[in-house]
């Protein structure tokens, strides 16, 4: 455990941040190895119906994380305050909804899975397998989901280390069996969504085994199992609120993909390979904004306003001080790593992709900055605002692509992207001065 409200802010940010860094790597790197092992394996077909399938399942994923990051905000808060009870009380009710609405969302995918492939025009040579892929992907949202919120209940007290290390045994046996399932049974992509949910189901075990021997702040007994009203009105309006927020980028990216695929299978396999860039390059801005908003939540349950201000101060520091090397890294391998995550002799492919992070490589400087200022006002409970920005920066981003990848190609999208990341700076930057700074935080 972690207690934000005492001691140095760096370092506490540094500790929750690097743990979290070293986790979102993991897991983005056995997605690139899942892409490599189904491009090297199975060819461009299959590979584009995962890619295309790939939208729906992170508008899932985070959806699922942004309930439990709006109940974290919660618990960090209740923790820093050491209300322990109320803490318990946030749990139990977390857990409890998550299962329903996990349920309820795992029927209505399986009923929709052809409709939405169709609508976003998924190539018909691709069509069949990611209609496969997707509906075994929706079985094992019931675990993502749960993983989601277990996770998350964990790193509102300070833990981001412990969930890293069930996702790398996630993760390394998601590797095995797709080796087992994809090549070696030959499978196909039914063999990749099986090894992904199975994968995911053993993460959530290992949670609940962890927080049962080693977490008393979480440990419910029998009589503790309740849903608490006011907690989960509080959690749904959070929650929502951020589940819509997280889920907004993957929406507008979906309606990406759906003008990306309409630029052929070659296109698709360029951006996925882009995408997977992209993500890691993004994952310390976004493990930092994480930290941010847990230590200002713990701090605000505290009651300590001047720690809650500098928590940004220190946050967006560290933050900026990463631009400068993942901007060189993207660039110095840009053609070597997109070769990595395409199918053999892509040349067309390869070019595509390296023409794309040629440009987006200096772009990235604008999730430092956002990242930073969306965990600070998450820890404030300014979810609204957090929505309100995102839903600005992908609508605007999405607008762009549409009128600029039938012109330019797939760099359209990453002139789109950071168009989108300025709208939504501008908006944050000035919503911090005339809401935030110069009144009070608490």
């Amino acid at each position: 455990m972690q207690d934000m409200t005492q001691g140095s802010i760096s370092c506490h940010l540094l500790r929750y941040a690097i743990p979290m860094v070293l986790g979102n790597m993991l897991q983005l790197t056995y997605n690139a190895v899942d892409s490599m092992i189904i491009g090297k394996y199975l060819g461009e077909d299959a590979l584009a119906a995962v890619s295309t399938a790939n939208p729906i399942m992170t508008i899932m994923i985070l959806g699922a994380s942004g309930i439990g990051i709006g109940a974290s905000v919660l618990m960090s808060k209740f923790y820093g305050a050491k209300d322990y009870a109320r803490l318990k009380k946030e749990f139990s009710t977390t857990v409890l909804f998550s299962t329903v609405f996990s349920l309820i969302v795992f029927l209505v995918g399986l009923l929709l899975s052809e409709r939405i492939l169709r609508w976003i025009h998924v190539p018909e040579a691709a069509f069949s397998m990611a209609l496969s892929y997707l509906r075994i992907i929706f079985v094992g949202f019931l675990f993502t989901f749960q993983y989601n919120i277990l996770s998350s209940s964990m790193r509102a007290i300070g833990d981001s280390k412990t969930p890293v290390k069930f996702l790398g045994i996630s993760c390394a046996l998601n590797v095995t069996l797709d080796l087992a399932l994809v090549v070696a049974l030959g499978l196909g992509v039914r063999g990749a969504g099986l090894a992904t949910a199975i994968s995911e189901g053993v993460s959530v075990l290992c949670c609940v085994w962890y927080i049962c021997r080693r977490v008393p702040q979480l440990q419910l007994r029998k009589g503790e199992w309740l849903v608490d009203r006011e907690l989960l009105k509080d959690t749904a309006k959070t929650g929502a609120l951020t589940a819509l927020q997280q889920a907004a980028q993957p929406v507008g990216k979906v309606l990406i993909q759906s003008v990306i695929n309409v630029q052929g299978v070659v296109a698709i396999g360029a951006f996925n390979a882009v995408c997977r860039v992209d993500d890691f390059a993004c994952i310390p801005a976004q493990s930092m904004g994480s930290g941010i908003m847990t230590c200002a939540a713990q701090n605000r349950g505290a009651g300590s306003r001047e720690r809650v201000k500098e928590t940004l101060k220190k946050g967006l520091m560290i933050a900026l001080l990463y631009f400068p090397f993942i901007c060189a890294a993207t660039l110095l391998l840009k053609r070597p790593v997109v070769a990595l995550l395409t199918p053999d002799g892509s040349t067309e492919m390869i070019a595509m992709g390296a023409g794309y992070l040629s440009v987006k490589a200096w772009f990235f400087i604008m999730p430092c900055v956002n990242n930073a200022m969306q965990g600070f006002l998450r820890g404030l409970g300014r979810m609204k605002i957090v929505l309100i920005a995102t839903v600005i920066q992908i609508s605007i981003r999405t607008a762009c692509v549409y009128l600029l990848v039938p012109q330019m190609g797939i760099v359209g999208e990453a002139y789109a992207c950071m168009i989108g990341w300025l709208c939504m700076f501008f908006f944050e930057t000035a919503y911090y001065f005339l809401a935030v700074r110069n009144r009070s935080v608490m």
